[in-house]
């Protein structure tokens, strides 16, 4: 592993300003992910199911991000400068399904006006909901 501290978990604080980062940077991957639905035409756009498929499209790029970059390295770009890495409770390198339990799980936690992520300040052992369901954790690196 690349030098992960089990003992140390991430703060509340240190993790909204990943969060912050990760968000600005996703935001500009959506804004390229819009390019191909410029060519559904007009006339579709308000149809439901279109709609729905939409929704879909951003959520799939947005998953493809985040599972992408935490099956590679355990650190999304915005993970990185706050020295942030995801591992799985025996501190090892999360799998698939630990990735994709913690995605939906964060949506989930976005979904409840970030209960989940507030549950962190509470929890003795400042895990977040995803972190719990997911059986992974956020931990610092440490300095080599």
């Amino acid at each position: 592993m690349n030098n992960v501290d089990n003992q140390q978990t991430v703060g509340f604080f240190r993790l909204t300003a990943s969060i912050f980062y990760d968000a600005l940077l996703l935001t500009a991957v959506l804004f390229f992910a819009t390019i191909p639905l410029i060519f559904i035409p007009e006339d579709m756009q308000s149809i439901q199911l279109v709609e729905g498929m939409k929704i879909f499209w951003y959520l799939l790029v947005s998953y493809i991000y985040f599972a992408g970059f935490w099956l590679k390295g355990g650190q999304t770009p915005g993970m990185r400068p706050w020295k942030i890495t995801l591992v799985d409770v025996q501190g090892g390198k999360p799998n698939k399904k630990q990735v994709t339990v913690r995605f939906f799980s964060a949506m989930l936690s976005w979904a409840l006006a970030g209960l989940g992520f507030l549950w962190m300040i509470v929890d003795r052992d400042h895990f977040s909901l995803h972190d719990h369901l997911s059986s992974s954790k956020l931990v610092l690196v440490k300095k080599p």
